[in-house]
């Protein structure tokens, strides 16, 4: 879009948690390329509004995670969209964009659709994953998917909805080469040591369930291997004080707790045993071998394990399509079937270098400007729905 742009072009966006807020900054300093007099408002977090997002309501009100709490809440966010409908639909943005946050955006979408509204929706629900049924929605609330990972967009591909492949904002910001050594020197660790990062997880419940399981599995590896270090990074101040709760006790284990700083304990580690989830697409990233593991409460895992339509979970194995990297779920997930499998990248170094290799290729295929190909594809919707004519007397 070499010509100026001078007209204002209105963009409604929806993020509902921190990471959606990450995205949608990203995305709008890049509109910004496309459309200098760009006005955005909706429901922003502090990232996008220092972009100039405005607020209409506060990012937290939607953060709602559980089976219970949003049932709880129900009232209040069936509230908060129909005021974001009535506003939207008495005054058209050029485009509405929802980040993530499906349950509440896609409904939200395909009634702006529905009122004429062109829609793009950032980040893919897991459909191709579970509740596959959802495509019939999706195909009615978007004019346009953008999806973070290849298999996504061939899933939507398949089912005749538009997409775009925009690659991961994780992928453009972990470098290709690690550097372990700085990262060992910022932890103060020493280069020698051989270091295991454990991440149980970033939310309360599955530290409650993961928590207790990871200090058993490296007390268990300690015994086979006893110069093993072990580093945990707490999500949160909260997540710190519960893996404190459950780290006493275990004083007499070789493990170190630092407040956040995910990426710098994933870079200085030589393994990793973590809880499946994106953080695994992290530890992919930074090229480090690891042993996903994860346990539900026992009547959530029955539901899941009924309606998941792939054979893998972490998604190492899912962009690779076959198994890089073990899972250990449920009953599976001992203190010892973890510890087995994270002591083979010891004792059999291969493996890891293999691995590094694997990793090393869909980083690439991950890293394409997530941000700039976004915007382009939200540019493209916004210029679709445009009247004939308009381009060219609204350039000079």
């Amino acid at each position: 879009m070499n010509p100026v742009e001078t007209r204002t072009v209105r963009v409604g966006i929806v993020a509902g948690e921190a990471s959606g807020d990450i995205l949608g900054a990203g995305l709008i300093r890049e509109l910004r390329q496309h459309y200098p007099n760009l006005v955005v408002e909706g429901i922003a977090g502090p990232l996008m509004q220092e972009e100039g997002a405005s607020s209409l309501f506060p990012m937290e009100r939607l953060s709602v995670m559980g089976l219970v709490e949003p049932l709880k809440r129900l009232p209040e966010l069936l509230g908060i969209r129909r005021s974001l409908v009535r506003h939207f639909t008495e005054n058209p943005p050029d485009v509405f964009i929802g980040i993530d946050s499906p349950d509440f955006n896609l409904s939200l979408e395909e009634k702006l659709r529905r009122a004429g509204v062109r829609t793009v929706h950032y980040v893919s629900p897991s459909v191709w994953a579970w509740r596959q049924g959802r495509i019939k929605k999706i195909a009615r609330a978007v004019d346009h998917m953008l999806a973070l990972l290849p298999f996504e967009a061939r899933f939507y591909e398949e089912h005749d909805v538009p997409v775009t492949f925009v690659g991961h904002p994780l992928a453009d910001k972990v470098p290709l080469q690690i550097d372990t050594e700085a990262a060992r020197a910022s932890l103060g660790i020493d280069p020698g040591t051989e270091m295991v990062a454990m991440l149980p997880g970033s939310r309360g419940g599955e530290v409650k369930l993961l928590g207790p399981l990871f200090i058993e599995a490296a007390r268990w590896c300690l015994r086979q291997r006893p110069a093993l270090q072990f580093v945990i990074p707490a999500a949160s101040p909260q997540r710190r004080q519960e893996l404190e709760a459950q780290l006493q006790g275990a004083e007499d284990l070789p493990i170190t707790l630092v407040d956040g700083r995910a990426g710098e304990v994933l870079a200085a580690a030589d393994a990793v045993l973590i809880a499946s989830g994106t953080a695994t697409l992290e530890a992919m990233l930074y090229k480090k071998p690891m042993v996903v593991a994860y346990r539900l409460a026992p009547l959530s895992y029955a539901i899941f394990s009924r309606m998941i339509k792939t054979p893998w979970v972490a998604l190492p194995n899912l962009l690779a399509q076959r198994e890089l990297v073990p899972e250990i779920m449920q009953d599976d997930a001992t203190p010892e079937s973890l510890g087995r499998a994270l002591l083979q990248y010891f004792t059999d170094p291969v493996m890891g270098d293999a691995l590094s290799r694997e990793f090393d290729a869909i980083h690439q295929v991950l890293r394409r400007d997530a941000s700039g190909r976004a915007a382009a594809a939200v540019a493209s919707v916004i210029e679709a729905g445009r009247e004939p004519g308009q381009q060219e007397t609204e350039k000079h």
